[in-house]
């Protein structure tokens, strides 16, 4: 029972005590402050509390009772109804409130509104699904728990609390600026001095204060496409034109489509959702271009400590003509949810007004915060945290690789990113994505379609997958039961009775392998071939370079072809039901359904000769 209830009770109101305490209890119940099923506040302990007599609390509580509100228990009082909608009726009507003056008509008094849809958000209880592929949301093992609070137990320390509680201007903590400027830019091969870097709450704020100082309604942004949405959302709101600028395997396409931009937006290290690199070369031309045109250029950092396979290359701000570069970055966003800083680096003149800027809605963020994170960097644990996280993620990226390789090799691609948290999957052609993703939904795995992504119509068969909140165990299981969805909905499926007399068995299907060459291509895009020897080895080279290596045995029993690798594949038997039809062979599982398929080559034939390659 709440013994603290407070209802509002107005002596001028033209509505009597009585209707008033009944309207309060009702709103209570509404609002959560008295739970279904919960006693009643006795009648003499509200009339106290309110000030009147306790009969008006009695006629009210009468009142409630029979309209089957409140409902009384022999020898223990007033109860809230369980259902909270009695006789039918929903909580306004029993409160009576009909034909009450009504709130303000909001909308209309908006200046300004989001211009885009909200898009495909997660669920809110992701964590429960078994396979969630979501980028960005954080598996809560990779939290450094310990060191953190270690960092949190420093800057709780009597002199450092006097340092931060002391604030009271738009300074950032000097400590966290000289760790950001020492240990974090260099990296990135950026030097800047302590008036160039400005802390912000992560790199989306950031972001927002540098296209609040540049863009109005005059003005051209130039985006990615596919990029993050919400930049243009943010353009939009400021009422600047925005034009969405090329992805492809380098990144943004630098060419005349950004003729005329004041601001060009970008995320070099990882794009923004692809997750390719921005090559050398475009960098350097798209500087060039941003120099002639008088073009700002902001440089979004977007997870530039996830290279996996290659050396990082420098940002932009730190190449000749980065001058013209806003830079902004945050801390590894496995910190995001404890920490959600993020920080700008520019010339000294634009963070005095980013500054100002940033000091209308927030002075800084949190000081308590920024001293964390500092003493987090200073003592070593942000860089022991994120080789730590780095081996976690790129273990987990290269087990949705190769779970994607074995599953669907014939059906999708990725784009082969050196780095990153995510993959950008391509289907075929017919593969409604929304749908699939409802599906897969109802079946524990959560991808993410891309529409949010564009600001025109987005293809209808890509997606994301990505590995920052799904454990390494359960990857391989969970594009195990996509891979079944996706093959239900557009693999091919034969009869095997009408099929049976082109399917080659015993002695006729050993005859056909031994020998035989399979040419394909992996999810990534490189090639791959396959040496089926007459002794019942195997060889098979993947890669531009035939870097990657396998040796395995194959062998028929009765109908069926068999192979084993040493590595690929899991190292796993498997076994199939081969078609071979002209210069294909697709492999056909125990139900007919087809699997994958490769370019056949027979046994003594030359690679190329008599190949009918045409679609």
């Amino acid at each position: 029972m709440r013994s603290d209830l407070l209802i509002a009770i107005d002596p001028d109101d033209a509505r009597s005590l009585q209707e008033q305490v009944r309207r309060g209890i009702v709103r209570a119940v509404a609002s959560g402050d008295l739970p279904k099923g919960s006693k009643a506040p006795s009648s003499r302990t509200l009339a106290a509390k309110l000030g009147i007599a306790r009969n008006t609390v009695l006629l009210a509580y009468q009142q409630l009772v029979a309209e089957g509100f409140l409902v009384s228990r022999e020898r223990s009082g007033l109860f809230i109804a369980p259902d909270m909608a009695p006789h039918g009726r929903g909580l306004g009507e029993v409160a009576g409130v009909v034909g009450e003056a009504t709130a303000p008509r909001w909308r209309p008094r908006f200046r300004r509104t989001s211009a885009g849809p909200a898009g495909w958000r997660p669920p809110p209880d992701w964590s429960r699904y078994p396979y969630p592929f979501i980028d960005g949301l954080i598996d809560p093992t990779l939290f450094p728990a310990a060191d953190w609070r270690e960092a949190s137990r420093r800057a709780l320390s009597p002199r450092d609390v006097a340092a931060w509680a002391s604030g009271q201007g738009d300074a950032d903590d000097p400590l966290l600026i000289d760790e950001i400027r020492t240990k974090l830019l260099p990296r990135r091969g950026i030097l800047a001095r302590p008036d160039e870097i400005l802390v912000t709450i992560g790199s989306q704020q950031a972001a927002w204060l540098a296209l609040n100082l540049f863009l109005d309604r005059k003005s051209r942004l130039a985006v990615e496409e596919p990029g993050y949405g919400d930049l243009a959302d943010m353009a939009h709101h400021l009422g600047a034109t925005v034009h969405g600028q090329p992805v492809d395997g380098e990144g943004m396409v630098v060419d005349e489509g950004l003729d005329g931009a004041d601001v060009i937006v970008v995320t070099p290290s990882h794009q923004y959702p692809t997750g390719v690199t921005l090559s050398m070369d475009r960098r350097r031309w798209l500087l060039q271009r941003a120099a002639a045109q008088d073009a700002v250029i902001i440089e979004d950092d977007f997870e530039c400590e996830t290279n996996y396979f290659e050396p990082a290359l420098p940002a932009m701000r730190a190449m000749p003509g980065g001058e013209r570069v806003v830079y902004v970055a945050s801390l590894s966003a496995v910190l995001g949810p404890a920490v959600r800083l993020g920080f700008m680096v520019a010339d000294a003149k634009i963070i005095t007004e980013a500054r100002r800027l940033r000091r209308f809605s927030v002075k800084h963020p949190p000081l308590t915060n920024q001293r964390n994170a500092a003493y987090f960097l200073s003592q070593g644990f942000y860089d022991k945290a994120m080789a730590r996280t780095g081996r976690a993620l790129r273990e987990r990226r290269l087990a949705l690789r190769d779970a994607l390789n074995h599953y669907l090799q014939q059906w999708v691609t990725i784009n082969p990113a050196s780095g990153g948290t995510s993959y950008w999957v391509t289907g075929p052609s017919g593969l409604d994505i929304r749908a699939l993703a409802q599906d897969a939904e109802r079946h524990g795995v959560l991808i993410e379609p891309v529409d949010r992504y564009y600001l025109g119509a987005p293809p209808k068969n890509a997606f994301r997958l990505g590995v920052t909140g799904v454990p390494l165990e359960r990857i391989r299981a969970g594009v195990e039961v996509l891979a079944d969805l996706i093959r239900a909905r557009i693999s091919k499926s034969f009869d095997p009775e009408v099929l049976a007399p082109s399917l080659l068995s015993g002695a006729s299907l050993e005859s056909a392998m031994a020998g035989a060459t399979l040419l394909c291509k992996t999810v990534y895009g490189e090639p791959c071939t396959i040496e089926l020897r007459p002794n019942g080895t195997m060889a098979g080279r993947a890669g531009y370079a035939n870097e990657d290596r396998d040796e395995g045995r194959w062998w028929v029993e009765g109908d069926t072809w068999y192979r084993q690798w040493s590595q690929w594949a899991y190292g796993e038997c498997s076994g199939y039901r081969p078609l071979i039809e002209h210069d294909r062979v697709q492999w056909l599982n125990a139900d007919g359904v087809a699997i994958d398929s490769a370019v056949y080559i027979k046994p003594g034939e030359a690679p190329g000769e008599g190949l009918d390659l045409a679609p």
